[in-house]
C-alpha cells in the first residue's frame, strides 16, 4: 500500500510542477505595459495630459447626488495647518491646497528642511561653494549668487563667516499655481560675518560681533515630481 501511495505522490508532484511552469509562462510574461506595484505610502501623481507638457490636478470624483468628496489631507498636516493659519485665511487655504496635491507634505517637516537649507546656503555662499548652491537654488537665483561670488573673487576679497543659529522660521505665504507649490519663509538668524580685502583688512561686517539677520526666502517645488526637494527661487533681506 505504501508503494502505491509513493507512486501517486510522485505523479501528483510531477503534474504540479508542469502546471506551475505553464502558468508562469502565461501569467509571468511581461509585455512592457504593466503598472508598478501599488505602494500605499507613496504620493500619487496626477496623470499626464495628452501633450505631456501640462500638469493636471485631478478633481475629486463626483458622487451620484452631484456632490464631490472633500479633499483628503493627512491628519498631521491638517492639525499643523490649523495651528499655523486660522481657517478661512488665504494662507490656510493655500497650505491645504498644497497638502491635498502632495500627501507627503506637512508644514513642520517643511520648516525643518527649510532651516537646514538656509544654513547650507548662507554657508556655501560665504565659502564660494558653487556645487552645493547648484543643488539648492533655482537657475535664476543660482546665477545671481554665482555672479556675486565671482565679483568677490575678482576683487580678491574673502568672507570670514560663522553660522550661530536660527531664532525663528515661520511660513508667511504660500500658493499652488499650475502644479507648482511656493512657500515663503521668514528667517530670524544669528550670524558672524566679516568681509576682508586682499590685504586682510575688514571692509564690511564684524569678525567678532554676532549680528541679527532677517531674510525672507521663497521655496518652490513641482508637486507632481518624484523629487521631494524644494529649491530656493527668491530671496529678500530685511534691514
Amino acid at each position: 500500500m505504501n508503494g502505491f501511495v509513493d507512486i501517486y505522490t510522485i505523479i501528483f508532484l510531477v503534474l504540479a510542477v508542469v502546471i506551475f511552469f505553464r502558468l508562469r509562462n502565461v501569467l509571468g510574461r511581461r509585455t512592457g505595459n504593466e503598472r508598478p506595484p501599488f505602494d500605499p505610502y507613496s504620493r500619487h501623481e496626477a496623470p499626464p495630459t495628452a501633450s505631456g507638457d501640462e500638469k493636471v490636478i485631478s478633481l475629486p470624483p463626483r458622487r451620484s447626488n452631484g456632490a464631490t468628496d472633500a479633499p483628503v489631507i493627512a491628519p498631521a498636516a491638517e492639525a499643523q495647518i490649523k495651528t499655523l493659519a486660522p481657517e478661512g485665511s488665504s494662507l490656510n487655504e493655500a497650505l491645504r491646497a498644497i497638502a491635498t496635491a502632495d500627501r507627503n507634505f506637512d508644514p513642520d517637516t517643511f520648516i525643518a528642511g527649510a532651516k537646514g537649507a538656509y544654513e547650507m546656503i548662507v554657508t556655501a555662499f560665504a565659502e564660494g561653494d558653487r556645487k552645493t548652491l547648484k543643488q539648492l537654488l533655482s537657475r535664476e537665483v543660482y546665477d545671481g549668487f554665482v555672479a556675486a561670488i565671482t565679483e568677490r573673487e575678482g576683487r580678491q576679497e574673502t568672507i570670514e563667516f560663522r553660522f550661530v543659529g536660527i531664532d525663528k522660521a515661520e511660513i508667511t505665504d504660500a500658493s499652488l499655481k499650475g502644479g507648482t507649490a511656493q512657500i515663503t519663509v521668514r528667517f530670524l538668524s544669528k550670524l558672524i560675518s566679516a568681509t576682508h580685502d586682499k590685504e586682510g583688512n575688514v571692509i564690511d561686517g564684524d569678525p567678532v560681533h554676532v549680528g541679527d539677520v532677517t531674510d525672507i526666502w521663497t521655496f518652490a517645488r513641482d508637486v507632481a515630481s518624484r523629487d521631494p526637494n524644494w529649491k530656493l527661487v527668491a530671496t529678500e533681506s530685511v534691514e
